[in-house]
């Protein structure tokens, strides 16, 4: 229970993005002041945050808990390279996504310098219901599932493209069976579009997403397809040879 109530209270510094009062803390992790107190207290004490005055913050430690899961995961390890390729011979800003929960999360990414980068990294979080890796890790759960998840979420409109009805989203996911990679054209963010690709281990099993993102004033939506789907194709492939 004490671990539990501590990873919840790591958690509410990412939803918060900032500091943290005790009230604040408690009021995100649905725990009593006493609990989230003991546990901010014991974070302080092992250097996972850090405290001024009536405010707690996450310190430098708790970046080791990141990274854990990045030096381990077999994915993430053999990703980069990958990417780094990938962007060196399109120019654009390549990611490796899997799915938690309601978000799409980049294990690994290489943003290229003339890539329209968003001021993602690894560890950055992205709304399934509208982004294209969301809608690969979607696109092969069972459709009752995938609605129920979309029922349960928020789905605010990011931009005036952002589809948010639920049969929208649904109709958006199953494109991906049907043509083999899904394309987001500027539901996240105004000027940004992103191809992304289903990425499979030997048992051909869905375990990740790839994609490629690029400016709007660059390439235009078929564009997107003709010349980044044959480069997100040649990068599944190595995936394949290597999980």
């Amino acid at each position: 229970m004490g671990l539990e109530k501590g990873l919840a209270v790591i958690e509410a510094f990412g939803i918060n993005k900032g500091p943290l009062t005790l009230t604040q803390a408690s009021e995100i992790t649905g725990h009593t002041k006493a609990a989230v107190r003991r546990s901010l207290l014991t974070l302080c004490k092992l250097g996972y945050a850090v405290q001024a005055g009536r405010y707690f913050r996450l310190a430098p430690r708790s970046l080791r808990l990141g990274h854990a899961y990045v030096a381990s995961d077999p994915l993430a390890k053999v990703a980069q390279p990958i990417l780094e390729m990938t962007s060196e011979r399109t120019q654009e800003s390549s990611s490796i996504a899997v799915l938690d929960s309601q978000d799409a999360v980049f294990i690994a990414r290489s943003t290229h310098r003339r890539s329209l980068s968003s001021g993602l990294g690894v560890g950055a979080r992205l709304p399934a219901y509208c982004s294209a890796t969301g809608r690969v890790l979607l696109s092969e759960k069972d459709p009752s599932e995938v609605e129920f998840i979309l029922n349960r979420m928020s789905r605010p409109t990011l931009t005036p493209h952002t589809q948010t009805r639920v049969q929208s989203v649904l109709d958006e996911i199953s494109l991906v069976q049907t043509r083999g990679y899904s394309i987001n054209d500027e539901e996240l963010e105004l000027g940004l579009r992103s191809i992304a690709v289903p990425i499979r281990n030997g048992q051909g099993e869905l375990i990740a997403a790839m994609s490629l993102s690029v400016s709007t004033s660059r390439m235009t939506r078929q564009e997107v397809v003709d010349r980044l789907l044959p480069e997100l194709e040649n990068a599944r492939r190595n995936f394949a040879t290597i999980l």
